[in-house]
């Protein structure tokens, strides 16, 4: 599936910038092929319009915002110093007259954006889904933690299957978590949900001495408890819990990412980290480190894998399949029946096609 090529992503919310990002002016970003342009407005919250003034289509990102005066909160361009509200609409060009008002179709698209989680969100065209929950969020005895925001030459669907994959722990990671002996996948017990589905699994999980601040436990084989959850389109919920010790609840690592389509073979990985214990039981640092290890694991062979993931199973021969593979085909069909229910087909690159050269008549 070429995501770019699919109308339907644009009706859903999309995690795109950490807000903290916009403190120091407009920024760009690319959202399934579109370039956007975000800023924060007068009230402080985030604002996405097409990154092109309608006047000789310059980059708005290069513009910045105006941080004071009658116009304070709006975008004005670099070039000409055409300046936009939140709506995309043109308040002020610096040429005219204070007397000339300025034509209500000078405009450039605007499009829906919110705050929620120190994120800005934004849907292309009107969303049919809300946000996805973060119940752990502000919520007291738990930290939160920004870890990942970078692009990935990956698309989403790669992302999420792998994020639900048992079956690459022992292969990928095994210089981390994985444990090379055991290759059998544990089995996920699966549940579809409204918005997805849901699956819950034990894993074995090596625990060098290294990891064991982050587990809590100090056995050097310990179990995560997985409860893993998809949310449609292309966000995901991992809740690890760790075995209890000395009398203490287990340690719970909650992981959510958000895989945020930028083109047909780009995705910016946005990803929380919720913890239920201090910066005294385990540094942020450490957390961070360890995430980004296994992380790394991850990106290297996603990267080498086709983007174009196959959605529509009814094209056979291209990519075959695995019992573990049982949730990515779920996330599979999923995907094919919201492109069905919005009239869509899996867009995708049509195989090459290499001509036979026939045969020489001549010779014998």
């Amino acid at each position: 599936m070429l995501t770019a090529q699919q109308p339907v992503f644009r009706k859903f919310w999309h995690a795109v910038m950490p807000l903290t990002q916009l403190q120091g002016g407009p920024q760009p970003f690319t959202l399934l092929g579109v370039a956007i342009v975000l800023f924060l407005d007068e009230h402080g919250e985030p604002a996405a319009l097409r990154d092109r003034c309608c006047h000789r289509t310059a980059k708005l990102s290069m513009g910045w915002r105006i941080d004071e005066g009658p116009l304070c909160g709006k975008l004005q361009c670099g070039y000409h110093g055409w300046t936009y509200d939140r709506t995309g609409r043109v308040v002020s060009i610096p040429q005219y007259g204070a007397e000339r008002p300025v034509p209500p179709d000078y405009r450039t698209p605007a499009y829906h954006c919110t705050a929620r989680y120190g994120y800005a969100w934004v849907a292309l065209d009107e969303p049919i889904a809300d946000i996805p929950a973060m119940p752990e969020f502000g919520k007291q005895g738990w930290r939160t933690i920004y870890q990942f925001y970078e692009t990935w030459a990956t698309s989403p669907m790669r992302a999420l299957e792998n994020s639900f994959d048992n079956s690459h722990f022992s292969f990928v990671h095994r210089a981390t978590f994985g444990v090379a002996s055991q290759p059998q996948p544990s089995k996920y017990r699966l549940n579809d949900t409204e918005a997805g589905f849901y699956a819950e699994t034990v894993v074995p999980a090596s625990n060098p001495e290294a990891f064991q601040r982050i587990s809590g436990v100090q056995d050097a084989v310990t179990t995560r408890h997985m409860r893993n959850a998809y949310y449609l389109p292309f966000s995901r919920r991992l809740d690890i819990e760790y075995p209890s010790a000395n009398g203490q609840l287990g340690k719970r690592h909650v992981i959510i990412n958000c895989f945020t389509p930028i083109d047909d073979g780009h995705m910016q990985l946005c990803q929380w980290l919720f913890r239920n214990d201090t910066e005294a039981d385990c540094p942020e640092a450490m957390l961070i480190h360890f995430d980004d290890v296994i992380t790394r694991e991850d990106k290297a062979i996603l990267e080498s894998t086709d983007p174009d993931a196959v959605i529509d199973v009814r094209r056979r021969g291209v990519e075959f399949s695995m019992e573990s593979d049982k949730p990515g085909m779920m996330i599979r069909k999923r995907l094919f029946e919201l492109l069905t229910a919005h009239g869509e087909a899996e867009v995708h690159r049509s195989p090459t096609v290499i001509p036979i050269q026939a045969a020489s008549s001549t010779g014998s």
